[in-house]
Parts: structure tokens; C-alpha cells; sequence
């Protein structure tokens, strides 16, 4: 039997033919992936070697799986058969190849193929090239068919699941990729048993396959546990296999499976990114990754031909501006023609929301908070209390970001690898990912002691995790959330509140952070910020170096250069200029006045590092030493500044002291004072507490009672308290 197109029918077919020449979101999609196809399609086919990860050999079998897949569909709803020649002729030379290249030479953890320096690509290549196969196979003759399944498709299939079977079934994203792979060339060469070993593993057990790997790695609210960039990269084997089990595997109901998992982790995925749709830096991940990324697109596409549509939906393919070339692209198309129609349709607005993680929902969690100012700039408030994220986790547990006004200002570094950048390793990770990107230091984190939490040990990580306590965005006023982390540094227990305040005398919400560490013995505790910028002001004298030397020996510490320093009694302040926009930080601790030797120290990354693989990036740190120590800041986000017309406004901003009354195990107290007003904030620090829980503590005196998780009081100055 010849094969036919594993995701798509002939009905299907004439109607995205249907769509050819429109200018509808399907049409202008058609219309873009003939022209990127075409201009491919006029270089000369070849089929090269394998060369180093990101140089030419690698990208040029990628550009061969990607343009064989588009060329598939296109032949069928053009008709065009030049599209189904070109797919052709490439199997031809790969058939004729592919035997004759030996495997990479093993460079890292990854194992290695005949054509890519990991098998992840060759699974890639295998599930894209089985696509385009099984859309031209009707036009080769049997002996084409013949040399592509015996000496392409068969040995692949034999490598994936004999020589490399230990990795089949590992859950990772790497496991979606082998899984999509294997179950999608099993159906296009009519051995519907790979099929069913990729939907349930080798042993046909809970252990391995497809269902294991959603159902483990994907929580109960969608997060996946790697973190935003390794999500929108397992989505689109996710979506693409979930499709072809729905059509090939009906009795599975995959759109139902585990409480629609696969519907739940595409929004959890959407729900993660900033306003200006890149996705936070959450573990291993690119800065600049973002939802315009092709599987982003056909996750989009997916979600809204199985759960349904709303104006986020609709948003989410308005800024895309393109669907899958696929029957879910075109519902989604025919939707947004109709929508756009009778309404405007915005940039989509999601939610604040908070992620549970872990298979259960029960290994911590990962928080969002977006709050709108007066002229509807969204602030948007990420915290990790969640799981370390396995191989790609960053030890960071408690780290924050913070966006607004179109940019990331407390600043996530990223991964430190330059993808596809062949004479950086061949675009792979780098030793600095270890050395540096990973650690707590390099995070708006605190560390205690110059260590990195867990003692950077994977497995130690990998076992504990962040326990929520409160996630509160229900007010207009203020929204905040709180977690604990009381596993990550040995006798050491950690908790961060961080929370949004919309006070009328402010341009923006302001960022209120603390963070309490109750430790046993003398620490050192270094509360870092990552930002970007100039600074403009600060309120301590500090000392510039001219003669630079690394801030420590290890955990990161030997990357950073300790570029100025200076010692501050009580509040420090500093200020910076960001693009447009001023932020102003106030930061104290507890132990400012009893200890006297609080410090800011201003960093920059580079140091022992004689490739030039770590960017130049700046940060500062409040350090405090002692036992114990609570940590609060403000963030102030305000004014305006434009170089070409020389123009600045409220460079100082209004916000002038924040104070630690005191702490307990009960709660804390902090005072935040402006221009107009004394703001004060209590803070439950009881873990298991409820809305309802009544909270009281004696601080200098003075009684502080409240009921719930926290308690804003904003007395403007004059009136009476």
C-alpha cells in the first residue's frame, strides 16, 4: 500500500488549495513559505558530511529537512509537482549517502549520528523528512521508495531504538523529539509498531513514550520544567505528534489525556512570555527567544482547532501574523478573518498567573504577576519557586526578573553558548554555562557564603524544591506573592516576598522586595541585581578600582571583576538609566545599623575568561554579614529621558527611604517612604497560613496586627495615622 499523508486528507487539502492567492493569515502563509522554499529550491541540492554543530554541514541538512517538509505540503495544494521533484531528488542523495558517513566523534554528553554531532538533530531531521516523504511517496516509483525506507528511514529507526535504546525513552526534550520521530516513520513506511512503541516506550510501560514524557514533564498546569525556551521548543513535536496520534491513534483521545495536558502547556507556555512577547530567561535559554518562533506558531494553531479560541488566541496569531500550513492553521485563519471583521483584536493581555510544577503540581511553583500603570504599560513580576529544570536548571531557586516600559531591567544573563556560532565549541554550551550562567550568583538571588546553592550538584537540586506560600493578584492596590526555600543551603532557611504597588503618586507599580534568610552561625549574604544602563546616582561615596581583581574564587564569583565599592550604614540608593526610562533602587537590611559594615559592590562579568565567551555585563550587590538578615528593597520605575532632543523629566523620582522595622517567625515589617506618603507593609512569615490567619507582633513597642498574608497601610503626610 502506498503511503499516503500522514497529516493531511484529500478534503483538507483542496481547502488550504482553496486558500492560495488570499490575503487571509493562511494565504499570506502559503504565499511566504513558497517564496522561502523557492529561492532555497534555486541553489544547488547537495547533501554534505558531517561538520561541526552550527558550521555548514549542520545547517545545511537542516535547511534539507525544513525545505523537504514545506516542499511536501506545497506540492500537495499547489499541485506544482517541481515541489515533490526537489523532495525526491534529495532522498535520492541521502539514500544514496547516508550509509557511507560514519558517526560524529562523541564532543559531549550527547549521542552522536551520521549527520549531526547529537542525535536530538537527526531525530528532527528523521521526523521532518518522514513528513515530506509521506506526502510524495505517491509519486515515487518503487524503487525510490525502496532505497529511501532501506537505507535512510530503517537504519535511523534501528539506531534510535537498538543501538541508542537507552535514550529512547529518557524524559527530556530530547525524548519528545526521538518519540515524534520514530511513532511519524513508523507510519510513513507502513510499521505502525513504532507508532505504538513511541506512544507507549519500548517496554510498553508508564515509563517511557510519549505519554510518559507529557505526563512528566509537562505539570498539571502546563509548566514545563526545563523553563520557557526549551518549552517552545519541545511544543512543536509536542503539538505536531499529539496531531498525528489524534488522527492515527483516535482511541488514545490525546487532546483529553491527563486533563488536556497538551491545551494546559500550550497556555502555560503562551502565559510565561513578557508584553513584548520574549520569553523570560528561565534555566538554559536564549534572551532573545520568542513567541513569533515557528512552534510557538504551531502550538497556536493547534490549541485553537482542539480547546477553543478567545481574543489572547486571536492576539497571539495577530502579532505572529502567520498559522501552521496545516487544517488547524486554516480554523484559526478562517476565525481571525471573521473576528478582525467585527472587532478590533489587541496584543493579548494574559493574566497574572502562577504555575505549579513537578508531575503533581506539587514541587513548588512558578510565579507571574502583571500589573497595568495609568497609560497601560504592563509591569510584569517573575519568581522561581519551583524545581531545578534537570540538566538545564539554573541554581536560582528564589530569583526574580523584572519587566517594563519594553524591556527586561533586573535582568536575567541567559544560557552562555552562541547557537550556530561554529568557532564558539560549534555553537554548543560553554564551560562559562557552568562556571558562570548557572550559578546563584549570576541570578537576583542571594548567596550566602560565595556558594551556589545545592553545592551545584544536579542530582541534590533535582531533589528538592521551592514551597509556596502565598499568590495574591486579586487586588488593585497591591498583588504579591512569597515562597520559601529551605532546602537549598545546608541549616539555612530562605523565604522572598516581592510584590507590585499601585500608589496614585507614582508613575508605575513599584517593585517592594524581601528576602529573609535565617541561618545558624556568621554568613555573608550577597543580595545581587543584574540590570542594564547607566548609573546616574547613587547616595554612598564608593571607590572605583583602576587596578581590577576577580570578587572571589569560585561558584562564579572568579568571572565577576569587583569594579567599585563602598560601604553604606543604612539605605543605599542607586539609579540608573535604562534606554528611556529611570529606575531608582533603595535597598537596606536588617543588620545595617547593628553591624555598620554593609557594602554595595559594583560588578561587571569577564574575568578569567581568555575566549571572550561571557558579554560584559554589569550588576551590583548589597552585602550584609551576619546570623540572620532580612533584606528589602524598592524598585522605582520613572521619568524619561531622549538623547536626540535632549530632553530629561523626573530624573530623581519619589520614593525616598525604605526601613526594616523588625522580623520574626511571625512576620515582617517593613516602612517605605515618599514625597507624600509613609507606606507600611506587613508580611506574614508562617508557612501554612490562609487568608484568614491572624498575624500579630511587637516591633520598638508598637503593636502590628493583621489578618491574611499581608497588610498595606498608605498614610499621606499631615493626615492623621
Amino acid at each position: 500500500m502506498t503511503t499516503q499523508p500522514i497529516l493531511l486528507t484529500e478534503a483538507e487539502v483542496e481547502l488550504l488549495r482553496k486558500e492560495v492567492g488570499k490575503p487571509s493569515l493562511m494565504g499570506k502563509s502559503i504565499e511566504a513559505n513558497r517564496k522561502e522554499l523557492e529561492a532555497f529550491m534555486r541553489l544547488p541540492l547537495d547533501v554534505p558530511g558531517h561538520g561541526e554543530a552550527g558550521g555548514y554541514e549542520h545547517n545545511r541538512h537542516k535547511q534539507n529537512y525544513t525545505y523537504m517538509n514545506l516542499a511536501g505540503r506545497l506540492f500537495l495544494i499547489t499541485q506544482e509537482e517541481k515541489y515533490a521533484q526537489f523532495v525526491k531528488d534529495l532522498l535520492a542523495i541521502y539514500a544514496e549517502k547516508y550509509l557511507t558517513f560514519d558517526f560524529h566523534v562523541q564532543k559531549n554528553t550527547n549521542p552522536t549520528g551520521r549527520l549531526f554531532h547529537q542525535i536530538l538533530n537527526e531525530h528532527c531531521w528523521l521526523m521532518f523528512t518522514s513528513l515530506a516523504y509521506s506526502c510524495v511517496a505517491s509519486v515515487m516509483t518503487e524503487e525510490e521508495r525502496t532505497a529511501v525506507v532501506e537505507r535512510i528511514f530503517e537504519p535511523m529507526l534501528d539506531m534510535f531504538t537498538v543501538k541508542y535504546a537507552h535514550d529512547f525513552d529518557r524524559i527530556h526534550n530530547h525524548g519528545i523529539w526521538a518519540v515524534a520521530a520514530v511513532g511519524i516513520c513508523g507510519l510513513a513506511i507502513g510499521k505502525p509498531e513504532y507508532l505504538e512503541m513511541s506512544v507507549y516506550g519500548q517496554d510498553r510501560d508508564d515509563t517511557g513514550g510519549f505519554l510518559a514524557q507529557i505526563s512528566q514533564l509537562f505539570a498539571p498546569s502546563g509548566y514545563y520544567m526545563e523553563g520557557p525556551y526549551y518549552h517552545r521548543y519541545a511544543i512543536r513535536p509536542t503539538c505536531v505528534f499529539a496531531e498525528v496520534v489524534h488522527r492515527h491513534m483516535p482511541e488514545v483521545d490525546i487532546y483529553n489525556y491527563k486533563d488536556k495536558v497538551i491545551g494546559n502547556t500550550v497556555q502555560a507556555m503562551l502565559a510565561t512570555a513578557y508584553p513584548n512577547g520574549e520569553f523570560p530567561a528561565l534555566n538554559d535559554a536564549s534572551r532573545t527567544m520568542s513567541i513569533t518562533d515557528m512552534g510557538v506558531q504551531v502550538a497556536v494553531s493547534v490549541y485553537s482547532k482542539h480547546y477553543g479560541l478567545d481574543d489572547n488566541i486571536l492576539g497571539m496569531a495577530k502579532i505572529q501574523n502567520a498559522v501552521w500550513m496545516h487544517p488547524c492553521g486554516l480554523e484559526l485563519s478562517q476565525a481571525y478573518d471573521k473576528a478582525i471583521a467585527d472587532r478590533e483584536i489587541g496584543i493579548p493581555f494574559w493574566p497574572s498567573v502562577e504555575l505549579n510544577e513537578g508531575p503533581t503540581g506539587n514541587n513548588g511553583a512558578q510565579g507571574f504577576i502583571r500589573m497595568q500603570d495609568k497609560t497601560g504599560d504592563v509591569s510584569q513580576l517573575v519568581m522561581n519557586y519551583g524545581q531545578h529544570g534537570m540538566g538545564h536548571g539554573n541554581f536560582d531557586t528564589l530569583g526574580i526578573t523584572f519587566f517594563n516600559r519594553g524591556q527586561e531591567v533586573l535582568r536575567e544573563y541567559g544560557f552562555c553558548r552562541w547557537v550556530n556560532v561554529e568557532p564558539k565549541f560549534g555553537g554548543r554550551y560553554l564551560d562559562e554555562n557552568k562556571s558562570y550562567a548557572r550559578q546563584t550568583i549570576a541570578h537576583n538571588a542571594v548567596t550566602i557564603d560565595e556558594q551556589c546553592q545545592n553545592g551545584f550538584d544536579v542530582d541534590r537540586a533535582d531533589s528538592v524544591h521551592g514551597l509556596p506560600h502565598f499568590f495574591k493578584v486579586e487586588g488593585t492596590e497591591i498583588n504579591g506573592m512569597s515562597a520559601f526555600a529551605n532546602d537549598h543551603y545546608p541549616n539555612t532557611d530562605m523565604q522572598r516576598s516581592v510584590f507590585m504597588l499601585n500608589l496614585d503618586e507614582l508613575e508605575a507599580p513599584l517593585l517592594l522586595d524581601l528576602y529573609r534568610i535565617e541561618g545558624e552561625g556568621e554568613h555573608q549574604y550577597d543580595y545581587s541585581h543584574q540590570y542594564d544602563g547607566q548609573i546616574v546616582r547613587t547616595n554612598f561615596d564608593y571607590q572605583s578600582f583602576g587596578e581590577l581583581n576577580t570578587l572571589g574564587d569560585d561558584f562564579g564569583y572568579q568571572h565577576l571583576w569587583k569594579v567599585a565599592s563602598g560601604k553604606v550604614q543604612d539605605m543605599a540608593l542607586v539609579s540608573w538609566l535604562q534606554n528611556s526610562t529611570y529606575y531608582t533602587w533603595l535597598g537596606t537590611s536588617s543588620s545595617a545599623k547593628q553591624n555598620g559594615d554593609n557594602e554595595v559592590i559594583f560588578t561587571r562579568t569577564g574575568a578569567n575568561d581568555p575566549s571572550f565567551n561571557l558579554r560584559s555585563e554589569p550588576a551590583f550587590i548589597l552585602r550584609s554579614k551576619g546570623e540572620s538578615t532580612l533584606f528589602a528593597s524598592v524598585l522605582e520605575t520613572h521619568g524619561y529621558f531622549n538623547e536626540e532632543f535632549e530632553q530629561s523629566v523626573n530624573a530623581r523620582g519619589q520614593v525616598k527611604d525604605i526601613r526594616v522595622v523588625g522580623y520574626n517567625a511571625v512576620g515582617s515589617i517593613v516602612e517605605i517612604t515618599t514625597e507624600k506618603s509613609l507606606v507600611t507593609v506587613m508580611i506574614s512569615n508562617v508557612l501554612g497560613a490562609d487568608d484568614q490567619t491572624p498575624h500579630q507582633v511587637e516591633m520598638n513597642g508598637k503593636t502590628y496586627s493583621w489578618n491574611g498574608f499581608y497588610s498595606l497601610e498608605v498614610n499621606a503626610f499631615g493626615q492623621e495615622k
